[in-house]
């Protein structure tokens, strides 16, 4: 690895454009997580088991071309705009499009296996293929934009920004335009779900997340190359092998999917417990906004925290916080809806704290396996890495449509504009509280006992990488 020469130092321009990629990122990812169940179980009438089922199961098609991606994305030639951000640009308008695709309320009247069929073939698309094909080179690029500790750090943090902002469009917006307030026979006055609305916003998202990526390419510069050793790489059963005997990776692994599993269920379960439990989708807008204020004071804090006290450890802290924040909500179940999204702006401080350096947790992780293996393989890692967060996307998916299944949520009678069974409604609260107490939880036992990389041994890691490739530079 050396640094390429007559390249602009590393500044703002590059975090902003680091910013800019995820915030593409999740105009589609986090729209996904936030409407995509209650798009179909409210829209197009098909159970939410059976969604949860076909987001896990594209899982199974991801186990190979996440793989895949990363190994094209290792063996890729370097070109003057750098290994990975070429594939910004190929990929761009294909991960908008199949995004956009997903959302078509225009076929809400065909068979219900006509649908089904419809949802597995788009999410595929979208996410198997498209948004792998631009998510990996995307982020195994941040290890070629600095080798700097503290500047990967920085892209960590305007990183979460971006999907900070992201989340802001989205959950303020969406619920402001994809929701009617509509009387029901008995005079009961439901929020419910309109889905031409849905389209809508889906076309005007991809569309943002063109510019974003866009915006991404332009900004940002790779100056990092690394450099083939003249060895044959090694195979992908290699690869494997090597992966399932590095602890920091299979642990960080583990940790992701955890993370995601608590996270997006709350986000999924988000598009239930406001318009259904508390009957306001307004709240949900809000509460969006009160997230961003805990995000943004996690933001302050996180990297001295991080630089002081280690990333790992101040993770374990912060995911502790928000478990306990979980519990204390389902205890006291508040009948204010206002009270609720006060309390869960505590949960995201917390939880805020560990998005920041999250990123910057895989840098590391990459760096231990460069010097364990002697091979540095930043699209590989970062592609086992990529497969594990989605695979938690797609748990808490599936998790959520299994439960809401399992209490009873009835897609036929929501499609109708319906009102819930109080049982039902009280099950929607129990799934929005207590799953993503048990995984904020979880994932700091993960991070304390099992994850490898607590300061000490990444200051050491970075020192011995300084000094492996001074000595190459040498030569």
């Amino acid at each position: 690895m050396k640094a390429q020469k007559q390249v602009k130092p590393f500044g703002m321009s590059d975090k902003l454009g680091y910013m800019f990629g995820d915030f593409g990122n999740d105009f589609t990812f986090i729209l996904s997580t936030m409407i995509l169940t209650k798009f179909y179980t409210d829209v197009m009438g098909v159970s939410a088991a059976v969604v949860g089922t076909i987001m896990m199961l594209a899982r199974f098609v991801d186990a190979v071309t996440d793989v895949a991606m990363g190994r094209i994305c290792d063996r890729s030639k370097v070109t003057s705009n750098g290994k990975f951000k070429p594939w910004i640009i190929r990929m761009c308008i294909p991960v908008a499009f199949a995004s956009f695709l997903m959302y078509q309320s225009g076929l809400s009247g065909l068979p219900g296996w006509a649908k089904i069929a419809y949802l597995a073939i788009t999410y595929i698309l979208w996410g198997s293929f498209c948004y792998t094909g631009i998510n990996i080179p995307y982020g195994s690029m941040a290890s070629a934009v600095s080798a700097d500790p503290g500047d990967r750090q920085s892209l960590s943090t305007f990183r979460t920004m971006g999907g900070m902002l992201a989340g802001m469009v989205i959950g303020i917006g969406l619920p402001l335009i994809a929701y009617e307030k509509v009387t029901l026979v008995d005079g009961t006055v439901k929020e419910t779900l309109i889905g031409s609305k849905v389209t809508l916003a889906a076309g005007i998202f991809s569309i943002l997340a063109i510019v974003c990526y866009l915006l991404c390419y332009k900004m940002i510069t790779e100056r990092v190359v690394v450099e083939s050793s003249g060895e044959k790489a090694p195979s992908v059963g290699q690869m494997l092998k090597s992966a399932f005997t590095n602890s920091a990776l299979i642990s960080i692994i583990v940790a992701s999917i955890v993370m995601l599993l608590a996270q997006l269920t709350m986000q999924n379960m988000a598009a239930y417990i406001y318009p259904d439990y508390y009957n306001s989708a307004a709240a949900q807008s809000a509460s969006t906004m009160l997230m961003m204020v805990g995000m943004i004071a996690a933001a302050i804090f996180a990297k001295p925290l991080a630089s002081k006290f280690g990333k790992a450890e101040v993770s374990v802290v912060s995911n502790l916080f928000a478990a306990v924040v979980m519990v204390v909500i389902w205890v006291i179940r508040p009948e204010n809806v206002w009270v609720y999204c006060g309390l869960q702006m505590l949960c995201w401080l917390g939880l805020g704290v560990f998005s920041m350096v999250s990123w910057a947790l895989i840098t590391d992780v990459i760096d231990y396996s460069e010097l364990k293996n002697g091979i540095r393989e930043d699209g590989s890692v970062y592609a086992l890495y990529s497969f594990a967060r989605k695979l938690g996307q797609a748990l808490a998916a599936g998790l959520s449509g299994w439960l809401l299944t399992g209490i009873g949520y009835n897609s036929e009678a929501a499609a109708a504009g319906q009102v819930q069974t109080e049982s039902v409604l009280s099950g929607i609260f129990n799934i929005s509280t207590l799953i993503p107490a048990v995984g904020f939880g979880l994932l700091a036992l993960v991070l304390w006992f099992w994850y490898p990389l607590h300061k000490k041994q990444v200051d050491a890691n970075v020192a011995a990488l300084k000094e492996k490739h001074e000595a190459q530079s040498a030569e």
